[in-house]
């Protein structure tokens, strides 16, 4: 099963590929209501519309393949954008071909597509890349029409993932979608469909060619916002599922056929006991407690080098891609390598030697989509984890992520529906959800502010449990350089303009600590205005994240934080030498899932100068927040917004007049 991990890191650089678009390719004709067209009376003020989209799905084959085509209404000057395409693929299953395009100028005039296609790296994700095939169209104006059609190609025999997804971020007269499903050449297959949000006009049918065709007309506009669900699981979409033989229609009987073939290929990769028993006793004392136990095996398990994330393949390395897969645990042990299904279940393996009561269980992502047993959909539980019991709690691990603290799993496989698999076909579970405070960021330090509103001084930042792991994941195969200007674009991404951030030696990227602590030089040039002869300065400063979060007063779509986490400030300013502040009373609200506290205080010692001690924290502990519950939320923002808006008032004190010179003024 493929899993899919996906780490941001956008590349700006494009890369011009020998790839050249045929000109001269027939499409279909534009008739004259196309050319004379202005607006959409169902999508008013609507910078551009698509006329028409058609895809076409060939399963039936080695390797599946899809021919999209695209026909797009430019309406007015913002709608001139989507001259500018993108066509986004993953470079490991997938690869996009023979792309045509061109422009049809208001006159019905024709500008031929004949520049280069070029590539940019959108997301690197476990070694495999998410990018885009990119393309200018020539001479878009406001009522051109820009069409272009391409191909998608998948790697042999990767077939089972095919969707029609309806929206795009422009409104769509009209749309019509085939899928010619693969029969199997040796075993026979059935597919079936589940949809979700079609228009009433849309109906799925299967021809008497056993082409599967829907035509949709009127299919608005997506709308995408902040901190929303999965996209695919909020468009009107359908989705294929593939099933050996019959379908069958009920889930309970179709889950517990799955659950029992999945168990007993779990249980004959597990089968070597014996061998597990040896390794468990080189790896733990008898005398260890139970958690020390399984601390120890979990480290072991993460220590196996992982061939789910290697990049260069050494002579060794393709060697022994020649060798036959491993067929049990035993295997990956005396190999000392594994991908990351075969790691996780040889810790499943060796904890249950250790004397665990432990089981193997396939979960769902969130990331994606959302997973309902109901679709029967096995393809959407593609992640492997394991659960063990330890001190009457039920624990999820997944030592085959690199750098997974112990106890956590990925964001996406938090709070997961999944499939604990037994003998008798498996029982429901859901992941256990981390706590808002075992996933944070805590920056703490010591800074000074002059007379002319510099700020100036030390931070040292602790990242935590899901936080560090991802920025340990993303930063796996970059060198000191590239990590230490991560680090320092973070820090000053949430200050604002103005701030130099150093990043002082180098944390430890190479563990899988749940922590990741990094320090830093800040200097931060007019962050106090003067007013007067008084300085204002903020009252909180590492706050650009929240700054325009849930603004405007509607929202379309539930808010989704992809998982609880929290974020702790603790800096000391000190002032200049002379001078007093005016402190702000603070901010604070606790809304039970959601708390902010912002709280300055003024330190007075009896000698040296004066410091302020700015204190902010920020808690989401919740994942969905349904658009009902919006305006509430919305509001813990605006307070949010305020407090962090609070200014301190810095004025220095006025030197007392010495005696003599009094006398002397009064004579």
């Amino acid at each position: 099963m493929l899993r899919s991990y996906k780490w941001p890191a956008v590349m700006l650089a494009l890369v011009t590929l020998a790839v050249r678009v045929r000109a001269g390719v027939e499409f279909p004709p534009v008739s004259p209501d196309e050319l004379k067209m202005t607006s959409e009376p169902l999508a008013p003020g609507a910078p551009a519309v698509v006329l028409f989209r058609q895809v076409d799905r060939d399963d039936n084959v080695h390797h599946a393949h899809e021919d999209n085509y695209v026909r797009i209404k430019i309406l007015n000057d913002q709608g001139r954008k989507y001259a500018n395409v993108e066509i986004p693929f993953w470079a490991k299953i997938q690869e996009v071909v023979d792309i045509r395009a061109r422009t049809i100028r208001p006159d019905g005039s024709i500008a031929e597509f004949d520049g280069n296609v070029l590539e940019k790296e959108l997301v690197k994700a476990k070694g495999v890349k998410y990018i885009a095939k990119v393309l200018t169209l020539p001479d878009a104006q406001v009522g051109s029409i820009i069409e272009y059609s391409y191909t998608v190609e998948w790697k042999e025999h990767l077939l089972f993932d095919s969707h029609w997804i309806l929206n795009s971020d422009l409104f769509t007269k009209k749309a019509r979608f085939s899928l010619r499903p693969y029969g199997g050449d040796y075993l026979a297959y059935s597919v079936r469909w589940v949809s979700k949000g079609l228009p009433p006009d849309a109906e799925v049918r299967n021809g008497p060619d056993h082409i599967v065709r829907m035509e949709a007309t009127n299919v608005p506009a997506f709308e995408v916002e902040d901190y929303m669900p999965p996209l695919n699981e909020l468009k009107a979409r359908v989705d294929f599922i593939y099933q050996m033989g019959l379908a069958e229609s009920d889930p309970v009987i179709f889950w517990r056929s799955v659950g029992m073939r999945w168990n007993a290929n779990l249980e004959k990769f597990l089968g070597k006991r014996k061998a597990m028993d040896q390794a468990v006793e080189q790896i733990v004392s008898p005398n260890d407690p139970p958690e020390l136990k399984l601390r120890k095996i979990y480290a072991r398990v993460q220590a196996i080098r992982n061939t789910s994330y290697e990049i260069r393949k050494t002579k060794q390395e393709e060697k022994r891609e020649k060798e036959k897969p491993a067929q049990n645990v035993e295997d990956v042990w005396k190999r000392g390598y594994g991908d990351i299904v075969q790691l996780n279940w040889l810790f499943l393996g060796l904890v249950r030697a250790a004397g665990f009561d432990a089981y193997g269980c396939w979960v769902s992502s969130r990331r994606e989509y959302f997973f309902f047993p109901n679709a029967m959909q096995t393809e959407k539980l593609g992640f492997n984890v394991v659960q063990v019991s330890l001190n009457g709690k039920d624990l999820y691990f997944a030592p085959g992520v690199p750098f997974t603290p112990f106890g956590l799993l990925t964001w996406s496989e938090t709070a997961a529906p999944g499939l604990r698999l037994d003998k008798d076909g498996g029982t429901w579970i859901r992941t256990t959800l981390p706590q808002a405070a075992e996933s944070r960021i805590e920056r703490t330090g010591k800074m000074a502010i002059s007379e002319e509103g510099e700020l100036r001084g030390k931070i040292t930042a602790t990242y935590t449990g899901l936080v560090a792991m991802y920025l340990r994941m993303e930063e796996r195969n970059a060198d000191e350089v590239a990590r230490k200007r991560l680090l320092e674009e973070q820090v000053a991404s949430q200050i604002g303009g103005g701030a130099e951030v150093e990043l002082i030696g180098s944390p430890d990227w190479s563990s899988s600590d749940p922590r990741l602590t990094a320090e830093f030089n800040l200097r931060i040039s007019n962050w106090a205005s003067k007013a007067g002869k008084r300085l204002l300065l903020p009252a909180a400063i590492f706050t650009a994240a929240e700054k325009g979060v849930f603004e405007h007063a509607n929202r379309v779509h539930p808010v989704y934080f992809e998982y609880p986490s929290e974020k702790i400030d603790d800096v000391t300013v000190e002032l200049p030498l002379g001078w007093t502040a005016t402190v702000p009373m603070g901010q604070y609200q606790d809304a039970k899932t959601v708390l902010y506290n912002m709280k300055v205080d003024s330190i007075r010692p009896e000698h040296g100068p004066e410091a302020l001690r700015l204190t902010r924290k920020l808690t989401i502990d919740v994942l969905l927040v349904p658009q009902d519950s919006y305006s509430a939320l919305r509001s813990f923002f605006q307070t949010v917004r305020t407090g962090d808006g609070e200014q301190i008032v810095l004025q220095s004190i006025p030197k007392p007049i010495s005696q003599g010179k009094e006398s002397h003024t009064s004579n």
